[in-house]
């Protein structure tokens, strides 16, 4: 059984960073891609960074460019977002999700599996 769990959530200044984690378990975790996705309140989930484990290949959304960075410790099971230079339009309820491997392609969510528990993050102005 698929299970993913993110943490590292909180309230930051604008500018400010975070660190957010995704631990896994019940699957071969170097044989699949893991992504982060967000959602704001009243707005769709949406996806901010894909990583496929197999060969460390991402993919981001247009919107982190630059500031976020998705990395993964296969010896850990665990996926990172390094997210750096915040802003108020980060904050959403971030959650990850996996996917069997497969070329990177752009994150959306209707190509990944149920997500886990998510982690609020809040950036004030």
């Amino acid at each position: 059984e698929v299970q993913l769990q993110a943490s590292g959530g909180g309230l930051v200044q604008a500018g400010g960073s975070l660190r957010l984690s995704c631990a896994a378990s019940g699957f071969a975790f170097d044989d699949y891609n893991i992504g982060w996705f967000r959602q704001a309140p009243g707005k769709e989930r949406v996806g901010v960074a894909c990583i496929r484990n197999r060969d460390g290949s991402a993919d981001y959304a247009d919107s982190v460019k630059g500031r976020f960075t998705i990395s993964s410790d296969n010896a850990k099971n665990t996926v990172y977002l390094e997210m750096n230079s915040l802003k108020p339009e980060d904050t959403a309820v971030y959650y990850c999700a996996a996917r069997a491997d497969s070329t990177i392609t752009p994150c959306y969510p209707y190509m990944f599996g149920e997500p886990g528990q998510g982690t609020q993050v809040t950036v004030s102005s």
